[in-house]
Parts: C-alpha cells; structure tokens; sequence
C-alpha cells in the first residue's frame, strides 16, 4: 500500500494535468479496492481498470470495512502525516487553483473534492486538518462566484464534511467569517438553485447543537484507532519508527456552542435564522439520517 501511495503522491506532486489526473485516479482506485466488494467480473471477463470496474461492484458494508485487513492499514497509515491522503488532495487543490486553464482545472478540483470528502469520511481524524485557517480558506475560496456551480457544490459537501463532530474546526470556520461566506452566498441572485439547496442544507447542519461524540464509528475496533476527531484541537508531528506521525492532543472539547449559540451567529447575517430553528426542530432534520448512521 505504501509503493501505490507514493506513485499517486508523486502524480499529485505535479503541475502536469495529465500527471494530476493519473494521481488522483490512482488514490480512487485504491480506495475502490478498499471499500469495493470482490463480487465483480471473474479476470479473464474483465479487461478494465479498477475505476471503470467500480460499477459492478457493490461497497462494502461498515461492519465489513471495520474488519478488513486492508481498511485498517489504510487507516494505520493515515495517522502519519507522510501517508495521508487528505493533507495530499489539499496541497493538489492549491496547486490547481493556482493554474489558470480553469477548461481543464475544474473537473481535475471536482475529482479531488469528491476523494477528498471520502478521505475525510474514511479517516475522521484528518478533520483536525481543517482546523488551520489557511485550509478551511480554501473550502471558502471554492464557493465563489467564480466557480462553476459543480465545484460550489462538491465544497459545501466537503465543508459538512470537515466539520463533522469537530467543534474546534466549526470555530475556525467561524473565526474567518464563514458564515459571511455561505450567507452571502445563499442571498446571491448569481447563485443557482442547486446551490442555494446545498447552501440551505449547510445552514440546517450548522445550527445543530454541538456535543462530544464517541469514537468515530468507521474507526476499527481498536484501541490505537479510536481516537475522537471531535477532540483533536491540534496536531503535531514526531519521529518514531514509523516516521512522523499525526499526534493529538485529548483534551475535552473546547468552547461547543447549542443550537442558540449558533442562531445568534447566524442571525448577524441573515433575517430568517428563527425560522430555520424551527424548521430544524419540528421536522427532525437530520434525524433519519443519525438513527441511520447509529
């Protein structure tokens, strides 16, 4: 997994498009062999990548991944900083809004949204990446009106994303005014529907109290591996035997706010903040989705 891992980063590492391109196909055919079943084509049936076989594969169910052999080393080495995919698809995402051939930028930003919003579900505690300024800047940078609908989309998803169960890296979001971002963005006449939905979602999201989760739940089942993203306020790097490693801190979770807090936040910004409150409480959004998830 290690040789696979560093092909690809050497891909990503590139201001080649095609280069960029073959990275970023190379992390997602390592993660289809991760979370893609083996019920698929026999070999002499198949002659197509693992990316193009993707289809006829089913995912693998959570209780699946928590026991598989591959899984749990992918994870293992997503705690070091030298084999983390999330660190990667983020300095690729610079370097390509960097370059000025948005023709053929935009669909390369979209490819590394989506694996970067996999990453960051696979391996919560890569989260705790979104908790520098300059990162969560960028998620930012990506919803304006610059950029193609497409890509506004896929970064209010990887948004939710980084600021699932983590406190910490809600008040950095908080911090460079992203709420001025998002609101700004949903008033926008500019703004397509599509958008505007993902938008509304976010704000529904958002307003959410806030608490200290148990260990994440696509974690496996050991000690090592079930450290709380939510609790992870910064990381830190030492050497060992395995070269540097994601450390954390496991303090208690600093400064949570409730659903109150937030709708006075949010209220600095838009008019109808009561209303989606009470939205959010009536009509249980997000409900079905925890008992789910549960």
């Amino acid at each position: 997994m290690e040789s696979l891992l560093t092909l690809s980063f050497a891909s990503l590492s590139s201001r080649d498009i095609p280069r960029i391109r073959k990275g970023l196909r190379q992390i997602e055919g390592l993660l289809a062999q991760i979370c893609l079943s083996n019920n698929r084509l026999s070999p002499h049936k198949r002659k197509t990548s693992v990316v193009n076989d993707a289809d006829k594969r089913e995912c693998k169910q959570l209780r699946e991944l928590r026991r598989d052999a591959a899984f749990r080393e992918f994870f293992r080495l997503q705690e070091g900083f030298k084999w983390n995919v999330a660190s990667r698809l983020i300095a690729t995402l610079e370097r390509l809004m960097g370059m000025h051939s948005a023709s053929q930028t935009d669909l390369l930003i979209l490819s590394a949204l989506d694996l970067l919003q996999g990453i960051l579900l696979l391996h919560p505690p890569s989260r705790t990446l979104f908790n520098r300024e300059d990162y969560m800047n960028l998620l930012l940078d990506l919803l304006d009106s610059s950029n193609p609908p497409a890509v506004q989309s896929q970064a209010l998803l990887v948004l939710v994303t980084a600021l699932l169960d983590c406190p910490a890296n809600t008040r950095t979001f908080e911090a460079i005014d992203g709420l001025l971002t998002i609101t700004s963005l949903f008033k926008s006449r500019n703004t397509t529907k599509e958008v505007k939905m993902r938008t509304l979602e976010f704000l529904y999201f958002y307003l959410m109290p806030e608490s200290a989760p148990t260990s994440s739940s696509s974690a496996p089942n050991t000690a090592n591996l079930q450290r709380s993203p939510s609790k992870i306020r910064h990381a830190r790097t030492h050497s060992g035997d395995d070269g540097d490693r994601m450390d954390v801190d496991e303090d208690e979770v600093r400064d949570t706010k409730t659903t109150e807090d937030k709708q006075k936040l949010l209220g600095k910004h838009l008019s109808n903040v009561a209303e989606l409150v009470r939205d959010l409480r009536e009509n249980a959004i997000f409900a079905a989705a925890g008992a789910a998830a549960g």
